[in-house]
């Protein structure tokens, strides 16, 4: 089964996410908190293919709108499950909600990504504390599938 291998993969990658503690409240360092997200995506944001995508200009995009900013703030603070496409080419991965992290932290990530990451697309805004507060208690009913049921209205590619 062709699905098997990327399941499995999904499940490896997330029990390692799972696992890593990092100091997220003092300094809120992204290049630090990126270290979780290479576990899955890699150092250079290329993803895998076909479970966890790439971090390139779809990421710009969404960063660009008001819905796509806050579907990525909930990407990491409630997770994401569920089919996308990215670049024409669907992913199926899962990733865990980041519920240890602040919003100061968040903000960091998103901003690592988008300005050292994320080099194509659209000019990038950085994030700020407050907007990913408000993006966090909006979208605190949702689940993983719920966001991932986003993204194709967020603007994703």
């Amino acid at each position: 089964m062709r699905l098997a291998a990327p399941v499995a993969l999904a499940a490896a990658a997330a029990a390692l996410v799972a696992g890593l503690t990092l100091p997220v409240h003092a300094a809120a360092d992204g290049v630090a908190i990126y270290g979780r997200c290479a576990a899955c995506h890699t150092k250079t944001g290329a993803g895998v293919p076909g479970v966890f995508p790439p971090l390139g200009e779809d990421f710009r995009t969404l960063a660009a709108s008001d819905v796509g900013r806050r579907y990525l703030a909930l990407v990491v603070t409630r997770g994401i499950s569920g089919p996308i496409k990215v670049g024409g080419k669907p992913f199926a991965g899962v990733m865990p909600a980041q519920s240890t992290l602040d919003d100061a932290s968040v903000a960091a990530v998103l901003n690592h990504v988008g300005t050292e990451i994320a080099k194509t697309g659209p000019a990038f805004k950085p994030f700020a504390e407050a907007e990913i507060a408000t993006s966090r208690a909006g979208g605190a009913g949702l689940s993983a599938q719920d966001v991932g049921k986003l993204h194709a209205g967020a603007g994703g590619q």
